[in-house]
């Protein structure tokens, strides 16, 4: 292969290679349009979009490519539990096939405010297939164990209106250095 061909592959390669970070409030707009493009997710609003990176930009990370932001993952810490709760996670289409969803979820449990978590908790209805592949993947890239059982349900919680969501919990082991260096 010319020298040429394997400097372009190479600095292709460089290109694909996402950036994780802590989002900021100017992010908002930008994450906003991500989960907008990225069905069936639900959609909130912008300035909850706007809240969730100005206000827990600690349990949320963005992944950027190129300067443009084509993966989120929202959550937060569960008051008086070690849980780590999983609201939302957006991979945009010019980032799939990268492992994009696990590598932001080992990322975030590896952050310094994660320390004491020893749960990754998540609600994914029972037709989400593509989330159901991601955390079952993360389990096992892990070593976790995943369990799950009915928690909000359709006529209890969501007046018939949503389909029953599934509370997923998966362990999380003590090795945090692995997952820092997988991340």
């Amino acid at each position: 292969m010319p020298k040429d061909m394997t400097r372009e592959t190479e600095k292709d390669a460089d290109t694909r290679k996402p950036v994780f970070r802590k989002p900021e409030a100017e992010d908002g707009s930008d994450i906003w349009n991500l989960v907008r493009a990225c069905k069936p997710l639900d959609e909130n609003s912008m300035y909850c979009n706007l809240i969730q990176a100005d206000h827990f930009s600690d349990t949320c990370v963005v992944a950027e490519l190129d300067g443009e932001i084509v993966g989120w993952i929202s959550g937060h810490i569960i008051p008086g539990e070690n849980a780590f709760f999983v609201w939302q996670v957006a991979v945009g289409e010019k980032a799939r096939g990268l492992g994009l969803g696990k590598r932001m979820l080992k990322h975030l449990i590896s952050r310094d405010g994660c320390e004491e978590v020893n749960l990754l908790k998540t609600t994914i209805t029972k037709s989400n297939d593509a989330s159901w592949g991601l955390f079952r993947s993360f389990a096992r890239s892990i070593g976790g164990e995943l369990t799950h059982e009915p928690h909000f349900e359709k006529e209890a919680h969501f007046d018939g209106q949503a389909a029953t969501e599934h509370m997923l919990s998966i362990t999380i082991p003590r090795k945090r250095s692995e997952l820092r260096a997988v991340a």
